[in-house]
């Protein structure tokens, strides 16, 4: 899910009274991320600085699809991904205000049917709780309920939660997810009457004056002035080969929105910001939250694992980093940095402020290239905590680069040491209807004649999630999947006695697949006929 310049104009404006002057954004930036955009291949990108309550900067830059002139501009909607999680715990934040909800309310006084895998986490499951990744579930866990897409309605996937097995006890540590902020969505819906959307719409959107920004695909796709997703998908690992346009109208599913599903221009971020950095206070008078809600969606509330990536990016690593609600916090050269990335498919997004400088940065865009954004992102940083300068876009994109290749060499080593074995039946004996208890069914079918035809899949709660098996080694087959854009995955059955088909487990192909794609978390197991 990432976290992610008209300098001379800038320069000639007077300071307000009573505020600092405006700083500038680095000498030449403009310039510098039309440059990177272009090296790198990204089609379209906004930015939007904020300083001192003032947007100081906010520019489009590429077109919205490649082979088509429409252009970029600040006021281009793109999906915005988890950073989004902030503005469902600002909704929250409201209510809190209004002694709705409070916090540390448990999550079934306000939510009845709410149930997790554990009684013991059911009972003990707070509002807070479902913000601050630290419920047990591991990483990822359910994604599958809307990653590509879904036909499950948002409470329904709420309901299926509780067949999710934990993989940690409750509270003992880390791992993001995304299904717990559908069921923050699915509260707030509770305790107001309104779709999340519509909550969130009215109760933040308008407030804050982001009159471009949507919460719901049908308004999204209304807005003429909108960026089309791009991927490179047509290689064994995601992120390598050609870039090309999605179907933007294959957006993930629906359900998921509170925790990422909305769309957002520049200009409207820049709004968003002004709020935040202003702990809640709008820019005409009033408030969005109080200052009570801001101080506490910005105090760490998880500790976050630390990886160090070390050699050149080694500055890059903090010495703390942890989880807020909906925002991550950690430290960058001695600074609190408040921040999110976000990514759907097709699209990057990253948020950015230092309190401490009264300074807020975000950047969009309409591809998977995150180098670009944590390396602006990062150039950014170091400008206004006043570092030596620093190519981070170069030695970002050398690190994916080593980490692709190594994804790609992995691939085809497995590839090239299978076992020409298997498999064990004839593919009529695969065939079936097989369910997970979370996920739900999927049908395995033949295509063609004879013991020789091929395998299907159909993913049932999916729309489109379809395919072929392709044989790997033993009972092990690979899932080709129709649609380019979903990684595939081996597909293993496992066979009792009586060799027949008592369960069929899952992972992805590559090393490098989105843990949203949390295909080793499912097994499925026959569906019995029922006796004539």
């Amino acid at each position: 899910m990432n976290k992610l310049i008209l300098l001379n104009a800038f320069a000639f404006f007077p300071a307000v009274i009573g505020h600092p002057a405006l700083a500038a954004p680095p000498v030449g930036f403009e310039a510098r991320i039309e440059s990177i955009r272009a090296r790198v291949g990204t089609p379209g990108m906004s930015v939007v600085i904020v300083e001192n309550g003032q947007t100081v900067f906010a520019k489009g830059f590429g077109v919205r699809k490649l082979g088509r002139a429409e252009r970029v501009d600040a006021d281009t909607i793109f999906p915005n991904g988890s950073t989004g999680k902030a503005f469902t715990t600002a909704a929250l934040a409201t209510l809190v205000d209004a002694g709705k909800i409070g916090w540390d309310d448990k999550v079934t006084d306000r939510l009845p049917g709410f149930q997790m895998y554990d009684p013991y986490v059911t009972r003990e499951m707070t509002i807070r709780d479902l913000l601050v990744h630290r419920s047990g579930l591991g990483l990822g866990a359910g994604d599958l309920l809307f990653v590509p897409r879904t036909n499950l309605s948002r409470a329904e996937s709420v309901r299926r939660l509780r067949y999710i097995k934990p993989a940690t006890s409750f509270r003992s540590g880390y791992a993001y997810d995304n299904i717990l902020y559908m069921v923050a969505g699915q509260l707030i819906e509770a305790v107001t009457g309104q779709r999340w959307e519509d909550y969130v719409h009215d109760h933040v959107l308008v407030p804050v004056g982001m009159t471009h920004s949507t919460t719901d695909g049908p308004a999204r796709f209304a807005e003429p002035d909108r960026a089309i997703p791009h991927a490179r998908t047509t290689q064994a690992v995601r992120g390598v080969g050609p870039l090309a346009p999605l179907d933007e109208r294959d957006e993930l599913g629906r359900n998921a929105a509170p925790a990422g599903g909305m769309a957002v221009s520049a200009n409207d971020m820049g709004r968003w910001l002004q709020v935040q950095l202003a702990k809640g206070a709008l820019p005409g008078g009033g408030r969005l939250f109080s200052e009570a809600q801001s101080i506490e969606m910005w105090k760490p509330t998880v500790i976050q694992p630390i990886s160090d990536r070390g050699g050149e990016l080694s500055a890059l690593t903090p010495n703390f980093e942890t989880y807020a609600l909906g925002w991550d916090v950690r430290d960058y050269r001695g600074a609190k940095i408040v921040s999110h990335g976000g990514a759907v498919l097709g699209f990057q997004a990253a948020v950015v402020m230092i309190p401490s400088k009264n300074v807020g940065f975000a950047m969009l865009i309409n591809s998977e290239d995150g180098e670009i954004l944590l390396g602006l992102q990062n150039e950014l940083l170091d400008h206004y905590l006043g570092a030596p300068a620093n190519d981070w876009p170069a030695k970002l994109s050398a690190y994916k680069a080593t980490r692709l290749a190594a994804a790609m060499q992995q691939v085809s080593a497995t590839t090239a040491s299978r076992a020409q074995v298997g498999p064990s039946l004839p593919v009529a004996r695969y065939a079936g209807t097989y369910s997970d208890p979370w996920y739900g069914k999927i049908v395995i079918g033949t295509a063609g004649a004879g013991a020789n035809g091929a395998l299907t899949v159909d993913f049932k709660s999916t729309p489109r999630m379809t395919g072929r098996l392709e044989h790997f080694q033993y009972d092990t087959f690979i899932t080709r999947f129709d649609d380019k854009t979903i990684e595939p995955g081996y597909m293993t059955f496992s066979l009792d006695a009586q060799g027949n088909v008592d369960r069929i487990t899952m992972k992805p192909v590559s090393p490098n697949a989105d843990f949203s794609f949390d295909y080793q978390d499912l097994q499925f197991t026959p569906v019995l006929k029922a006796a004539k």
